[in-house]
């Protein structure tokens, strides 16, 4: 019916063009790129049938090389099955499991087993060769009714599912690891082999399972490709972006040079705007009006305040990259501790990302290249960890996101003044939100948030506001 609604609600009596979802993707990471050549991986649950499709980009060009992991071997959808199992929701929660996984140790045997962890994960997502992956069907359910995702044979070896609010054990943990594990094999093994077969050195994934960056950080750190590229929103809500561009690429009406490193793209206000919303709640705010709102914002950040930041247009993409950020300073590590307990309040072991000044971001970490969308987990240098440990997970990963002031202006000088004042160039940065609450995306959703939750401080347009009871 989806022609016809379009057809019934918009009046449109011109052709509707239908695209390939797994090529929508591909196109989605590689014409923003500014690669002239790459590989073009994209993983997600499901498509029409296939699960992945691989191709290479060149110029204007995208060719479909292996399309044939299709339903119901998918690793998007066993790593959904296996989030559902821990107790939280699929195709919602699965950063949550990635986030899980570190605390984990996939090497363990299973209890009543004579196996560990991750041999059974072997048996269950099985690599067969060169391009191909398959979900051992004995392991699953999904494949017959929607919703039960995981066989008996898997309730007999790892026990009944987790309820979303009982206690988080040994054993989950090491679930967890296991499965980050084995996806992170598959996709290597993959890449090692389309990295021999076509010696291409760039490499661009999309999907849903693009938004694992501690995925994207073995790739990285691997060393395969001389740099790797992650459009921001991997998932389906890049697919709207990607069809249009595969339909532009068929008329050939846009410039192939279509490199994009900045994707704030969405809503923004004007301080006219902000301040009308700012004057219906001036019973329960005071607000002044800055000449420099970076420099102000970051001397509140760096006396220890939680500040909610809307600035400039809404970022593209589930990751808040610096305008519709709550931040704070990255230490000392309780930072942490307070912001998952008492300002986001979500699950204590969950990281948070360190955004850096970019010409910093090589002292600081392991990484090789930019990482401007917060899609690659890379490991600290280990005389860096104690300037900035809030934002350091527990296996001394962190997901960096490379702050440059030709993207992002403001949220740079914030950064830069912060740096002035502490000598650390990181601010711990997350969404502006609660957990299981969307991002705020206008200036009534940041106020409402501000006062409801344990934010200090909102610094929105060129207004700095407090509440009234503080």
């Amino acid at each position: 019916n989806l022609e016809k609604i379009i057809r019934d609600k918009l009046g449109f009596k011109n052709k509707i063009e239908f695209n390939n979802h797994h090529h929508c993707h591909l196109a989605s990471t590689f014409y923003p790129s500014g690669f002239n050549r790459s590989l073009i991986v994209s993983y997600d649950g499901l498509g029409e049938y296939e699960t992945g499709l691989i191709g290479i980009g060149q110029k204007d060009k995208i060719k479909i090389i292996y399309n044939k992991n299709v339903f119901p071997d998918s690793l998007g959808l066993i790593y959904s099955a296996i989030t559902y199992f821990l107790g939280w929701k699929a195709f919602y929660d699965e950063g949550i499991i990635m986030g899980l996984a570190p605390y984990g140790d996939p090497n363990l045997k299973v209890p009543n087993s004579k196996k560990s962890y991750i041999q059974i994960f072997r048996e269950i997502i099985q690599y067969k060769n060169g391009l191909s992956y398959k979900i051992n069907p004995e392991w699953i359910t999904y494949n017959y009714e929607k919703n039960t995702w995981l066989s008996e044979k898997f309730s007999k070896t790892f026990g009944l599912k987790r309820n979303y609010n009982s206690k988080i054990n040994k054993h989950h943990k090491n679930i967890a690891a296991a499965l980050q594990t084995r996806i992170e094999e598959i996709v290597i093994q993959q890449l090692k082999y389309l990295k021999k077969k076509y010696k291409i050195n760039k490499l661009c994934i999309a999907g849903g399972v693009g938004l694992n960056c501690s995925l994207n950080g073995k790739i990285q750190s691997s060393k395969l490709f001389k740099e790797i590229f992650i459009q921001p929103a991997s998932g389906d809500s890049g697919l709207s972006y990607g069809a249009g561009l595969v339909t532009m690429m068929k008329l050939k009406k846009f410039n192939t040079n279509l490199k994009r490193r900045s994707f704030y793209l969405g809503s923004r206000f004007t301080n006219k705007e902000i301040k009308k919303v700012l004057l219906k709640y001036k019973n329960k705010i005071d607000y002044t009006v800055e000449s420099n709102i970076s420099k102000k914002s970051s001397e509140i950040i760096a006396k220890g305040n939680i500040l909610g930041w809307f600035q400039g247009a809404a970022e593209f993409g589930p990751r808040a990259l610096g305008n519709r950020s709550i931040l704070c300073k990255p230490f000392p590590s309780k930072m942490r501790d307070h912001m998952n307990k008492n300002v986001k309040f979500r699950e204590n072991f969950r990281p948070f990302a360190p955004s850096i000044l970019n010409n910093f971001a090589k002292d600081f970490f392991e990484l090789e290249q930019e990482s401007q969308h917060m899609l690659i987990a890379t490991k600290v240098k280990s005389n860096k960890k104690k300037y900035i440990p809030a934002t350091v997970h527990v296996d001394n990963s962190c997901r960096v996101q490379t702050v440059h002031e030709e993207t992002n202006k403001k949220f740079f000088d914030l950064i830069n003044n912060f740096y002035k004042i502490t000598n650390v160039p990181v601010v711990l940065n997350t969404s502006f939100n609660v957990k299981g609450q969307p991002i705020v995306n206008d200036p009534e959703d940041a106020i409402l948030c501000f006062l409801k939750y344990n934010i200090d401080y909102l610094a929105i347009g060129d207004f700095i506001v407090k509440k009234l009871n503080k």
